[in-house]
């Protein structure tokens, strides 16, 4: 198990790219959580394995069909947070 914080910049935010990554993450057996940034980002923190974590980085730096991706940050974090789920922060 290993956990990630993902930075996701570009045309992100209302294009369902929220609510896509959390189809994904579903898909994927990952759990963590989705939100907005004020900046326009969306944050992505999520933990699992390894190769469905790089599966989940790999489609974040895609999208959704609306979604125009310009950047994606990830950081490796050296402790878990035991998410339950993958769902939307509001």
């Amino acid at each position: 198990m290993k956990r990630v914080s993902i930075l996701v910049k570009g045309k992100v935010q209302g294009v369902f790219y929220r609510a896509s990554t959390v189809t994904k993450a579903q898909q994927l057996g990952v759990k963590g959580v989705v939100r907005n940034e004020p900046d326009g980002s969306v944050y992505i923190e999520a933990e699992g394995d390894e190769g469905n974590l790089n599966e989940l980085i790999a489609w974040c730096r895609v999208g959704p069909p609306r979604a125009r991706v310009d950047e994606v940050a990830v950081e490796t974090h050296s402790t878990l947070a035991s998410f339950s789920d993958f769902r939307v922060l509001r």
